[in-house]
């Protein structure tokens, strides 16, 4: 995602001169040619994540769309306040973009697992919060809010996600899109564990001839209500899935969004990372073994919470 990202973006900035990345001193790699393009839209900020902030926050405020660029945890935690009583107060054309959303650093450690984000970037007034599932939708995500859209988080992977879209996407800020359809059951998907979600509906037809819905919520602010509650009243089940804590990210604005909607019946279901310091070490893949959100794990809380509304027991009979 994060090269689909850069690639769009220099895009942009060859078309619209306020286009401005500014960088905490990592990710050179990456951002080389779109510094060298572009030396005066481009700023290494240094490993100072609240200067960061609030450089781009007056950049902003002067004319230029600015995105910030670190690792997940780092533009987000660092400088919240920044984020809080500069950008956002102030409506500023800010995207902060966390790179390595989840634990895909989880080599590093806890330091740089980002798994808290989504919960407090949503919580702060007139930020758009968005985690693309796939290369496909940070193309479109990227070009939306790189028209000004006011502050922005923007939650992609590290790297190498597969590209779940097959053919041409019809992508709108604040609404869902439909990935595989189905009437036995929805699991709404957020960010990188899109591809998860798709194969764990798969298994679960070959293996269970079940049929499931799945939806990629790509934006978690604005939320989509209508595509939430038409798959509670259509499927019967709802599942969230999502590489962040159960407390206050996908799962729980799903979750406020049934309560006060009052769909009768519908079983719930979130799985996500537990409120609690991940402590195993590893790659990617194994941390999200060991915390549930493989395929098979992914696969079998699923098949368990479609339990409760008899449809799984239906197709075995």
């Amino acid at each position: 995602m994060r090269t689909t990202f850069i690639d769009t973006l220099t895009d942009l900035a060859y078309a619209d001169p306020r286009i401005t990345l500014v960088t905490g001193d990592l990710g050179f790699g990456v951002v080389q040619k779109f510094a060298e393009r572009f030396p005066d839209q481009f700023v290494n900020a240094g490993v100072a994540e609240q200067n960061m902030t609030g450089l781009a926050t007056g950049m902003a405020l002067a004319g230029r769309i600015v995105f910030t660029y670190s690792i997940a945890n780092f533009p987000t935690l660092r400088p919240l306040e920044q984020i809080r009583n500069d950008a956002a107060y102030h409506n500023a054309n800010v995207i902060v973009v966390a790179v390595g959303g989840g634990m895909s650093y989880g080599a590093f450690g806890m330091t740089h697992h980002a798994t808290e984000d989504i919960a407090i970037l949503r919580s702060l007034p007139q930020m758009t919060v968005l985690a693309p599932g796939d290369p496909a939708e940070t193309t479109a995500a990227t070009r939306k809010v790189g028209e000004g859209i006011g502050p922005v988080y923007l939650r992609l992977g590290r790297a190498g996600e597969p590209t779940v879209h097959t053919g041409p996407i019809d992508w709108h800020l604040g609404k869902a899109l439909v990935t595989r359809e189905g009437t036995d059951g929805t699991i709404i998907s957020t960010g990188a564990m899109l591809h998860t979600a798709v194969a764990a509906a798969n298994q679960l037809a070959e293996t269970a001839g079940i049929e499931l819905r799945v939806l990629s919520m790509h934006t978690i602010k604005p939320l989509d209500s209508d595509a939430i509650v038409a798959a509670a009243e259509e499927t019967g089940a709802v599942i969230t899935l999502e590489e962040h804590s159960i407390l206050g990210g996908l799962g729980g604005a799903v979750a406020e969004v049934l309560l006060e909607a009052g769909v009768p019946g519908v079983a719930f279901k979130r799985i996500g990372l537990p409120s609690q310091y991940i402590t195993e070490v590893g790659n990617q893949d194994y941390l999200r073994k060991v915390h549930g959100l493989d395929v098979d794990s992914v696969a079998r809380t699923t098949l368990q919470t479609l339990e409760k509304t008899n449809r799984a027991a239906r197709h075995a009979a």
